[in-house]
């Protein structure tokens, strides 16, 4: 029974009086990954517009943001975002220089997704919109957009819940989420085992859910499901017209 005993003394936290560490973590943990990834969502989008230009030097610039930044590991950048901006006088914020490391860094992956994406939409749809007189624009956001949403959709899921597990880094300029939390909580308390513990429990009930919801919102759409309410019209109005019709 020595096992049994040693588990029970390790948990000992009284868990309600940092009930408010938790919760206060956690929002700023979800606060990090919402910024970052809406971020990382419109560079990715333009470097992979960068990539896919034909102007060769556009392409170059796009190509080398992208080898740099998934190459270089992210607790690098987000030590030179903190503590290397200030040597040449940028002094960020924490929360600042946190979302903008997780920007820079997973909009090079994103960009790699979205460009993959976009180059999978089929060029003979693409010449048909030219045939129809639509511009490059309308080209872009009604046919070729529409298409590649339903491409990126898996690596894109993958990311966000890898971009809401990398928040834990950002324990190491105390940021204030999860993983900041946990630590000051076990420098208190001195009980690790029981506080990481604790924590990684709380990790795993955000990123299952999310992970299995964006799973099941993309079988909806790659089944062709309209998520928008005009659009769910429009298909009723037009099943509709041709049952009439038959």
């Amino acid at each position: 029974m020595n096992w049994f005993s040693g588990l029970t003394d390790a948990f000992q936290v009284s868990w309600g009086d940092y009930a408010s560490n938790i919760g206060w973590g956690l929002l700023q943990t979800l606060a990090y990954t919402l910024a970052s990834f809406l971020g990382a969502t419109v560079l990715g989008l333009i470097v992979a517009l960068m990539r896919l230009n034909s102007v060769r030097g556009i392409r170059f610039v796009a190509a080398c943001y992208t080898e740099i930044f998934k190459n270089v590991p992210l607790l690098a950048i987000i030590f030179l975002t903190y503590f290397g901006l200030p040597s040449v006088g940028v002094r960020l914020p924490v929360f600042e220089a946190g979302v903008l490391s997780l920007v820079v860094f997973y909009a090079a992956y994103l960009s790699e997704i979205f460009r993959a994406a976009i180059s999978g939409v089929h060029r003979g749809q693409l010449e048909a919109s030219q045939a129809l007189g639509l511009k490059r624009g309308k080209t872009f956001f009604h046919v070729t957009l529409p298409q590649a949403v339903r491409l990126v959709l898996p690596g894109t899921n993958t990311m966000f819940v890898d971009l809401i597990k990398s928040t834990s880094l950002l324990v190491t300029i105390s940021a204030a989420e999860l993983m900041t939390q946990a630590h000051l909580i076990a420098s208190e308390t001195f009980r690790s085992l029981e506080v990481y513990l604790v924590i990684s429990v709380v990790y795993f009930a955000i990123c299952y859910p999310v992970s299995q919801g964006l799973l099941l919102l993309e079988r909806r759409i790659q089944a062709g499901v309209p998520l928008s309410v005009g659009r769910r019209r429009r298909l009723k109005l037009a099943s509709a017209l041709l049952a009439q019709g038959s």
